[in-house]
Formats: C-alpha cells, structure tokens, sequence
C-alpha cells in the first residue's frame, strides 16, 4: 500500500521595511539594516504565525542584513537557528548604489539608457531565468529537510516574484510596480511531494505599510 506524499509548505517572505534615508536602490550592498517599522513588520510576522499555527519546522535567510533581521526573531519565536543561504540573495543590478525609479527622472540619463536595452533578460542585471533556477533549487532543498512541515525562507521582492510568475506560468519580464510582493508580505508554496501544487499570498503587516508602498515599488528589494 502506498502511502499518501507528504504535503510541505515553503513561505518566501520578503523583509521588513529597510533604513535607506538617500533613497538609494541598495541591491546586494552590505550595511542596510531594518528600520523601526521594518523591526515591528518581524515582530507582525511571528505574531501571524503563531495565530495561525503554522508548524515551522526551520527558518532560512538571504545573507542581506534586512533579510537576517527578519529572519532573526522569526527563529527565536520556534526556537530555531537561522540557517544561512547564498542562492536567496537579491539580484544583482548595475544601478546599486544609485537612485533609480519609476518618475524619479533616472531614464532621461543617457549613461543608463544602454543598460535598458533589453527588459526581458533583464540586461541591467541579473537574469530572471537565473533568479528562478537558484531560488527553486533553495526551496527543493529545504523541501528536502523538512518533508510535511512547513518552512519561512527570508528573501527579496524580485526574486520572489519571478519564482511565483515562473510557478504560476507567467511572463517573467513585468512592470516592477505590479509586483504583488509587499514588504513583510509571505508568498506561500504549497509542495505534494516534490511538486509545487498550489501558491497563495498574505499580507499580515499591511496595516504597517506606509502610504508611498502603495503608490510606488521601493527603491530596495
């Protein structure tokens, strides 16, 4: 007799509000912490899973500091160590450092019009397709440890939404202001076995999320 597959649930969460006073597009750049409502959107999240009863069986973090800030009290919350994974990092982009969004006036620069040549690989960075594949073998692999439970992995908004388009069977390319990926929001893969059989999204700190989040994607991810 063959016994039913085990159902696992892998949360991709992004982090919680970041301190960037310049405005900057931060990237992978070290030294961006959590800010004080970025700190109460952790303490949001761990309410939200003990309300739930959600059985977290191990928390994993993107090496970012906003990432392991978040991660942090998530872990403590389950009395859990934060388990540490290159392959959730943020993408890369060529414009750290800068100050880069939609009406900011960063596409009348020529210098930059040469890294926009190609919105669907992306050329000013790296791309989906790689994005995806590093993310999908981190959760398999967490998967893999943790087989009927379910899992928090700490990671960033764009390469949590290109996993999601990719599972769901969308366009990868996309207008980074409809990412539905909100900070502190829980994007929810539900796995039978080895395969991804449904995907749901929840927002528990929404109510945390200052005004300009919901006219505008960040300037960090």
């Amino acid at each position: 007799m063959t016994s039913d597959p085990e159902i696992t649930t892998v949360h991709l969460l992004r982090h919680g509000e970041v301190q960037n006073p310049t405005g900057v597009l931060y990237g992978r750049l070290p030294g961006y912490h959590l800010s004080e409502l970025g700190r109460k959107m952790a303490d949001r999240i761990v309410e939200y899973l003990r309300s739930t009863e959600k059985d977290i069986a191990a928390v994993v973090s993107s090496p970012l500091e906003r990432a392991q800030e978040t991660a942090q009290p998530i872990a403590t919350a389950f009395g859990l160590q934060v388990r540490t994974d290159p392959r959730v990092i943020e993408a890369e982009n060529v414009f750290e450092g800068l100050t880069f969004g939609v009406g900011d006036g960063s596409l009348r620069r020529p210098a930059a019009w040469w890294q926009l040549r190609n919105p669907f690989r992306p050329s000013w960075g790296e791309p989906y397709r790689n994005q995806v594949g590093r993310m999908l073998a981190a959760m398999a692999d967490v998967r893999d440890l943790t087989r009927g439970a379910e899992v928090v992995v700490v990671s960033h908004q764009l390469p949590i939404w290109v996993t999601r388009c990719h599972v769901e069977g969308r366009h990868l390319w996309h207008d980074p202001r409809k990412r539905q990926c909100t900070l502190a929001s829980l994007t929810s893969f539900t796995y039978v076995g080895d395969e991804i059989e449904a995907v749901g999204y929840t927002e528990p700190a929404r109510d945390l999320l200052p005004a300009k989040y919901a006219k505008t994607f960040s300037s960090g991810a």
